[in-house]
This record gives C-alpha cells, structure tokens and sequence, in this order.
C-alpha cells in the first residue's frame, strides 16, 4: 500500500483503527519492518510519511452516533544541514576541538532525537459542531488547488481566504498572505473629530 501511494497515483485511500495519528504512523512502521525491506525505524517511518497527507479519524460514541471527530494533516520535517565550519577560525587546538563537538552534538541529536514529521488538527467536532482549527500547509493547499476543477477552484479560493487569510496562486507560484484594508473614516467624521466643541458662558447677574 505505501509503494503504491508512492508511485503512479494521484492519491491512495485506505481504512485503519489507530487511535491518535502517532499511532497510525508507528503501526504503519513497524508494518513495514515485520515485512524484512528496512532495518532501520527511522527510515521506515520516513516512507509512512510521505504518503500520509491527511488522516480522517470517525468515531462511534455510547449512543451508536457516528461522526469525524477531527481530520489531521502530516507535515514531513526537512533535515536541514546545520553544521558548521567555524573550526577552520580557529587558532587553537582547544577551540577546533570544542567546534568539532558542537558539529557532533548536533549529529548525534539528529541520529537518536530527530523529528520525521509534525501533525496538525485541520478541523475538529466541538460541541455539535465543526471548528477549523489550524491552516493546511501551503504544499498541500497548492497541490489541492491543482488538481481542481474550475467551478471547485473558485469555492476553495473563497474558503482559503475567508478562513486563513492567504490567496494560492496559480500553479506552482506559492500561496501570498492577504493584507487586510482598514476602513477608512470619512471626511466628514475626521472634521467632526478635529473640530473643538462649543461652549456657551451664560452671564450671571450678580443680586444686590
């Protein structure tokens, strides 16, 4: 199933009974290990998640109701090159080698600690009713948008800047935030604010 969604498909659907979404992406993992191709978990779970867009969870209360109770979007985290090359600053045997352990500190946290992925509530079910939670990812709200129809490009593109305030371009050229206008006062407000109010001093006449 996961070669599948990997190669010649738009996109692939599929059933499963894990609980929370970290369950879903160890259960598909550890699948793949029991299958002998990959040794390693990290690599394992590096697969699981590049077909994992969106993870549509229903559920079945005590009353027999059945109803999503949220959807969820995987977001892969990039290995980013951090490392340096400051020891070659340095004068010092002392200062290359404390350098030298900060580019290992560095290796070591993303052997044993390293993040594969980021998971997201997109919508949730609060209170019989459905609340949008968190803005989809600007790789997925492209890739969404490509692949519509022009009739559904023009009720997503309503969605996507009522809800999140971004505008997808077309095709490939990103997603823009919106600037919000303010409204402006009109002249007539403005001089009415400028203009100091009046104030009229009655005379007094003094009683003998």
């Amino acid at each position: 199933m996961i070669q599948a969604a990997q190669v010649a498909s738009k996109f692939t659907l599929f059933t499963h009974h894990a609980k929370t979404f970290p369950n879903l992406v160890t259960a598909l993992r550890n699948s793949m290990l029991r299958t002998g191709v990959f040794k390693d978990e990290k690599t394992a779970e590096e697969q699981v998640i590049q077909v994992l867009n969106f993870d549509i969870h229903l559920v079945k209360d005590f009353r027999g109701r059945r109803y999503i109770e949220r959807i969820t979007e995987c977001i892969p985290v990039e290995n980013k090159n951090e490392y340096t090359y400051e020891h070659r600053n340095e004068k010092t045997l002392e200062g290359k080698l404390d350098k030298f352990m900060d580019n290992a500190t560095r290796y070591f946290s993303k052997i044993t600690d390293r993040e594969t992925y980021k998971y997201v509530n997109i919508l949730e079910y609060v209170d019989d009713s459905y609340v949008i939670t968190n803005k989809i990812s600007d790789t997925n709200l492209i890739e969404m948008r490509n692949n519509m129809d022009d009739a559904d490009i023009e009720g997503f593109d309503k969605f996507v800047e009522e809800n999140w305030g971004v505008r997808v371009k077309d095709g490939f050229a990103g997603v823009e935030k919106i600037e919000k206008t303010k409204t402006r006062q009109t002249k007539q407000v403005k001089e009415e604010k400028k203009e100091p109010k009046k104030t009229t001093r009655k005379k007094q006449t003094a009683k003998k």
